[in-house]
């Protein structure tokens, strides 16, 4: 770990590229086209920028250029998708070989029983598995999965947590203070206009790391709920780590009432061995996977107990979950997330989340040299920045107001017109091809912005 004052020393050097400031004018031209073709211009929100979103031209390692020829390290890494950046050379050779053979067939392939095993291995909870084609389809299928078991309605899970489309998974991710309601029994708001009142009701919201008042609400509902819904590190809720009381708590009670605990593992799958699982004394019923299991390709599975998992077997004389997609476990995926994972030992685990931890703590040593009220949370090879003294306990606490939010954006903005992508949360994950050099390089540069922002704090309420 440098000392502050190297960290200081080291602020007005310039980034990996000496980016310049370019007319955008090439990526100006195609949003300008892409908005006659697609609502909004793009099929993916997370690429907009003002006045347009930028268009990559190729990336290699933690870099990434765009059309107008800058380059940037990337902490974005594709929404938490690429564990290893972009184009590692064993992944690019396997997929070729695999693409000169087919990339999809009505018949199955060898490797996706390899890639069955391999992921089987890394944790004692997966007994059985299926591939799915991303995130939010392997959530979905976890949570039909858990009705067609119980044969109960419900589901339960935690306030502003994300769980990608489905109608039910994403009920309250976007709540406000407008509409959320009491902490002891908040609503189930929804986010797409149109969404049935009937899966309004069939979604039970809890609050984060709340023991007493999470099992309050999931005790007026037993009986009902097919399974309780959790990711252990999640996002939108201020990227904080589920309290091992927390996570205790509902295995015991779901255990009780014979529901069933699903843990979303979609991006914190990368922060151990066996998926950020490995810290608690826990299993649950099924896990939801996706993003960098696919080595930079569409992905999803979901795996858990044999007897949960077999309501998707074809075999059984009454299937109870009918279950298939054209592209799962699509051979030229299995190739990917097989290589991709091979690569992600244990020991990468851990060197990865060794570097996590010394961003985060340098994170929080720039901020207090910019004597400004922020903080970082995170953990594994994952980060946030908040702009807020102390760390949120739960999503209310880490919810930004408009002035936090301007706040924000500006300090994204400072890092990506200075050389570093970020999740527009002013989120960051880490990938194996980064090293000290990127971390001092980025912490040097959130310093200047820091300081370069202070002023906007003390608009914000409460500083």
């Amino acid at each position: 770990m440098e000392d502050n004052q190297n960290i200081i020393h080291n602020t007005n050097s310039k980034n990996n590229n000496d980016n310049k400031k370019v007319s955008p004018d090439r990526s100006a031209e195609l949003y300008s086209k892409a908005l006659t073709l697609m609502p909004g211009g793009c099929s993916r929100n997370t690429v907009l920028r003002s006045p347009n979103p930028l268009y990559a031209e190729s990336a290699k390692g933690c870099y990434v250029t765009d059309i107008e020829g800058v380059t940037r390290v990337d902490f974005a890494n594709n929404m938490a998708a690429l564990i290893h950046g972009h184009a590692h050379p064993k992944i690019v050779a396997n997929v070729t070989e695999q693409l000169n053979k087919g990339s999809a067939f009505t018949l199955a392939t060898e490797v996706e029983i390899d890639y069955a095993e391999h992921l089987c291995s890394r944790n004692a909870g997966f007994e059985k598995i299926r591939f799915v084609n991303s995130g939010t389809e392997a959530v979905m299928s976890c949570l039909k999965a858990a009705r067609a078991y119980t044969g109960r309605p419900k589901i339960a899970k935690v306030e502003g947590a994300y769980h990608g489309l489905y109608d039910h998974a994403e009920v309250s991710q976007t709540a406000s203070p407008a509409n959320w309601g009491d902490e002891s029994n908040p609503n189930s708001v929804p986010v797409a206009f149109g969404t049935p009142e009937a899966t309004l009701n069939d979604v039970v919201v809890i609050p984060f790391n709340d023991v007493e008042r999470a099992i309050t609400i999931l005790d007026k509902h037993k009986g009902e709920l097919a399974c309780v819904l959790v990711d252990l590190l999640p996002h939108r809720v201020g990227l904080i780590p589920a309290s091992q009381e927390f996570v205790v708590a509902l295995r015991e009670w779901t255990t009780k009432h014979n529901a069933l605990l699903v843990f979303d593992e979609v991006i914190t799958f990368r922060n151990g061995y066996g998926g950020a699982q490995d810290k608690y004394p826990i299993n649950p019923d099924l896990t939801a996977m996706g993003k960098m299991i696919g080595g930079g390709f569409p992905v999803g599975a979901l795996a858990g107990r044999a007897k949960v998992m077999d309501v998707m077997n074809p075999l059984n004389d009454k299937v109870l979950f009918p279950h298939s997609g054209t592209f799962s476990a699509n051979p030229v995926t299995m190739v990917a997330g097989l290589t991709a994972m091979t690569l992600f030992d244990r020991e990468a685990v851990t060197k990865l989340n060794e570097l996590g931890e010394q961003l985060r703590s340098q994170i929080t040593e720039v901020i207090a040299i910019a004597d400004v009220p922020a903080c970082v949370t995170g953990d594994g090879s994952m980060f946030r920045i908040h702009m807020k003294a102390n760390p949120p306990k739960n999503y209310r606490a880490s919810f930004a107001d408009a002035k936090e939010s301007r706040i924000r954006t500006a300090l994204v903005d400072h890092l990506f017109d200075n050389g570093f992508m970020m999740i527009n949360t002013c989120s960051g994950t880490l990938s194996t091809e980064m090293t000290g050099k990127e971390i001092n390089q980025f912490t040097q540069v959130l310093l200047d912005g820091l300081r370069k922002i202070k002023p906007l704090f003390s608009s914000v309420e409460g500083h």
